[in-house]
């Protein structure tokens, strides 16, 4: 159906519209955006609760190379965290960007963001999926350099160069699935699309072609040891690095990891591999590794983009279980941590757009200065370390549950993992939060007492509904996680 190219053009046309037209003022534009990604969200949640099974071939490039889109149980969890999360970062990033200028460039490039990232939710084969994946790379990338300093100038030339070499990295996986699949489009097929018989001598190829697959599409997931464009990127304006670190770039890699391991090798060609447990270890070294650089580190936001950096890892992890469970407890953190990622993102933000502090030490005392932004910095905090009954405590009990139940040493060594992870999550926000109320403002701050820093509605509406979003995720968890509980067992 044709309906499914109007989540992915609306947003494009839209954003070249906002390059290209003169707006009788800063308000019409932002009506005109605010408008083009509510009406993007309403069209994806329809096809999320509406669309299963629909399917469109767009474009034939040769026999085997097609533009196919679908609606299946994968697409709509990601096309549903999308669609919540787009409209809220555009509303926010309108009041942040009056301070940075360029804003008709930036806004154009943030739309069209939005309808390269539902391709890469709609994509039916993997064809499509990478080249959506590569154009994720293109339209991004002006973001990262919107300031065009030093700094961004450099931001962007690594964050490049990462994404081009692990794209060259699924490439390669991407032929040998063309030249050893059943079926010669590539076609997503939950539980593999291998032709068995023509593998069986090939076996160990095969499954190196995967672990290079899987390190490619890492990239963007920030798995170690190619994640040190994350942290590098933080110097991009809030409402960039909120999407690259929550929503768009770094899911679309944990998405992509997801369908290589479910829909095109197979949990029967990969369980209980060398190739397997090389990924999970992987997984589970950049958990801590991520939570150990982010105690180390003072900088704001390079300290939530290493925590970014570990939580990818958790939901890396549990896909790479290849069990119903380990999956449904990916897929249920994948959701969860872009909202509550999101929600510190977004404080963060408005710390730095308010006040130009931008390093921990600067913070505290600031439960005076600010409010309502650090008593919402507070709850997502206390979610994203996994307190109950947030909705952090629930995809995370349910990834240590599948690991612990799985039976294998190895996958308990994961368990473990995500415990030390937590503990160190808890002190590199708790030693955030704790000085911000318990402590007095520092002298850099101390001519802000007094004052109230935080933002206006524009930036603490999408606050405050991603908090009730937090709260509500944690306390009526249970529907969300059966479907998600069937999405993994194939069933959509």
């Amino acid at each position: 159906m044709t309906l499914l190219l109007v989540p992915i053009l609306l947003p494009i046309l839209g954003g070249l519209a906002t390059g290209l037209i003169r707006f009788s003022s800063r308000r019409t534009r932002s009506i005109f955006v605010e408008c083009i990604a509510l009406a993007n969200s309403a069209l994806l949640f329809y096809l999320v609760f509406r669309g299963q099974g629909l399917s469109l071939s767009a474009l034939r490039l040769t026999e085997n190379l097609t533009i196919t889109l679908r609606v299946d149980g994968l697409t709509r969890v990601f096309g549903a965290l999308i669609a919540f999360l787009w409209p809220l970062a555009t509303l926010y990033a309108f009041e942040y960007m009056e301070a940075e200028g360029r804003e008709n460039t930036f806004f154009a490039y943030y739309l069209m963001s939005y309808g390269v990232t539902a391709g890469i939710a709609l994509s039916g084969n993997l064809f499509t999926l990478y080249a959506f994946y590569e154009l994720l790379t293109l339209v991004t990338l002006p973001l990262v350099l919107h300031k065009l300093d030093t700094t961004s100038i450099h931001a962007s030339r690594t964050y490049l160069y990462y994404s081009i070499s692990g794209a060259a990295l699924a490439f390669i996986g991407m032929i040998f699935v063309l030249t050893y699949g059943t079926n010669p489009t590539t076609e997503f097929v939950y539980g593999g699309m291998l032709d068995m018989a023509r593998v069986a001598d090939k076996k160990d190829l095969l499954l190196a072609v995967f672990l290079m697959s899987f390190v490619g599409f890492g990239v963007k997931a920030a798995l170690f040891p190619v994640h040190a464009w994350l942290p590098t990127v933080s110097v991009a304006p809030t409402p960039v690095t909120a999407l690259l670190h929550a929503v768009a770039v770094v899911k679309a890699g944990a998405f992509a990891i997801i369908r290589i391991i479910y829909y095109t090798f197979g949990t029967d060609f990969l369980y209980g591999t060398w190739a397997q447990y090389a990924a999970m270890g992987l997984a589970m070294f950049t958990i801590v590794f991520g939570s150990v650089m982010a105690v180390k580190e003072q900088h704001f936001k390079r300290r939530l983009a290493y925590s970014t950096v570990s939580n990818l890892s958790y939901i890396i992890f549990g896909a790479t279980l290849m069990s119903p469970a380990g999956l449904t407890g990916s897929l249920t953190h994948m959701l969860f941590h872009g909202v509550m990622k999101i929600t510190l993102f977004f404080c963060a933000g408005a710390v730095l757009v308010r006040t130009k502090r931008e390093y921990v030490q600067e913070l505290r005392g600031f439960s005076k200065v600010m409010p309502f932004t650090m008593g919402v910095f507070t709850v997502a905090a206390a979610a994203l370390v996994g307190v109950p009954p947030l909705m952090g405590f629930v995809s995370k009990w349910m990834l240590a549950s599948a690991a612990m139940t799985d039976g294998r040493g190895v996958a308990a060594l994961g368990a473990v993992a995500l415990i030390i992870s937590a503990i160190l999550t808890a002190v590199y926000l708790f030693t955030i939060v704790v000085p911000a109320y318990f402590m007095p403002l520092g002298e850099s701050s101390a001519a802000l007492a007094g004052e109230n820093r935080d933002p206006g509605w524009r930036m603490k509406l999408p606050l405050a509904i991603l908090t009730a979003a937090i709260v509500a995720g944690g306390l009526c968890a249970s529907p969300l996680v059966r479907f998600l509980g069937n999405v993994a067992a194939g069933l959509y």
